[in-house]
């Protein structure tokens, strides 16, 4: 290591650094390529072609071309991930969906057995035994 300048090592990390950008580029490409509702299949293997047979000007061209659109395919496939995770919240909780009232039936009926226990009409083991098989 004592005949490789200092330069050099700095001029190989960003190869290396523009190599690896380069590749993430690639993915990001071929991903939305793949995601693109408004191409249709012939058009998709054209590009997936172009990008692969003719890596770096394929890139490019496809940056050029349909590189103003990629952020709106990015937020539009953000907007229905949150959508199908708050979907899925709501079922979840109970407050709506179609497993909503079975939900919220457990709630209720644990809610009730909690009072009936603070209120002394039930023991601690009682409780245990009802909220079990409340559960199970």
């Amino acid at each position: 290591m004592d005949n490789y300048p200092l330069l050099n090592i700095f001029w190989t990390m960003l190869e290396l650094f523009l190599w690896i950008l380069w590749f993430f580029l690639l993915f990001k490409i071929i991903t939305d390529i793949f995601r693109s509702e408004d191409m249709g299949g012939w058009g998709k293997a054209g590009w997936t072609i172009f990008v692969i047979l003719l890596p770096f000007l394929g890139v490019l061209v496809y940056l050029i071309a349909r590189g103003g659109s990629m952020h709106q395919r990015d937020a539009e496939q953000a907007r229905r991930a949150d959508a199908a995770f708050q979907d899925y919240v709501r079922r979840a909780a109970g407050s709506g969906g179609a497993s909503g009232g079975a939900s919220t039936g457990h709630v209720e009926d644990l809610a009730k057995l909690a009072d009936l226990k603070n209120s002394g009409a039930l023991s601690e083991e009682e409780y245990r035994r009802a909220k079990d098989k409340l559960l199970a």
